[in-house]
């Protein structure tokens, strides 16, 4: 019977070394040509690896562009789960609901041309992932805390929705909304409305 060897130091040190040069030339090509362009062929080149390396390590293209905004989703989910407020616990609810849509905001804005990427995969990648169930859990729960009568978890999605990447780069594009007026209509729909039915009683029945 064959012996599988484990592999050796030098091996482990070779993929842990193409890994990084992988993610360092996917990060850089993404963040000067449009996304949409970018081949793995291209990263392969510019990390000086194989195209099958790729695949190796993150099985396909969208494998790498999760993991390439991962540590970032983690750096913002680290500071509202336990940061200072009024991103992170102990601000007054409305507070608290406006500082993490826009430190959402903030985030799609930074990241959306890999946000639209992934988001090119369909619906349940945008929606289905943990660091989107996260987001939308966290949206919900302010939102609830700020207008308890409200139907918070409708909303948490509809502002979610609002803040899609391809949603404000086609509002940026096509009826050439300000960066302003997006900002400002984002934050009306999560905050006013929810402003607006705080204290509100009850549906009857």
């Amino acid at each position: 019977m064959e012996t599988i060897m484990p592999p050796t130091k030098k091996a482990r040190a070779d993929a842990t070394r193409n890994r990084a040069a992988i993610l360092a030339a996917a990060t850089s090509l993404f963040a000067r040509e449009d996304i949409s362009t970018v081949s793995v062929q291209d990263i392969a080149q510019a990390a000086g690896v194989s195209k099958a390396a790729i695949f190796r390590h993150f099985r396909d293209r969208s494998g790498l562009i999760q993991e390439i905004l991962e540590p970032r989703a983690a750096q913002l989910r680290e500071a509202v789960e336990s940061g200072p407020p009024p991103l992170g616990p102990g601000a007054p609810p409305a507070e608290a609901l406006a500082t993490y849509v826009e430190a959402l905001l903030d985030f799609v804005w930074r990241n959306r041309a890999l946000i639209r990427a992934f988001e090119y995969l369909g619906p349940d990648a945008y929606y289905a992932n943990d660091a989107s169930r996260f987001w939308i859990a966290e949206l919900t729960r302010r939102l609830a805390a700020t207008a308890p009568y409200i139907d918070a978890e409708y909303l948490a999605y509809a502002v979610f929705t609002a803040l899609r990447a391809d949603v404000i780069d086609h509002l940026l594009t096509v009826p050439g909304m300000t960066p302003e007026r997006i900002r400002t209509g984002i934050h009306t729909l999560a905050t006013d409305v929810a402003g607006h039915v705080r204290g509100a009683p009850g549906p009857a029945g």
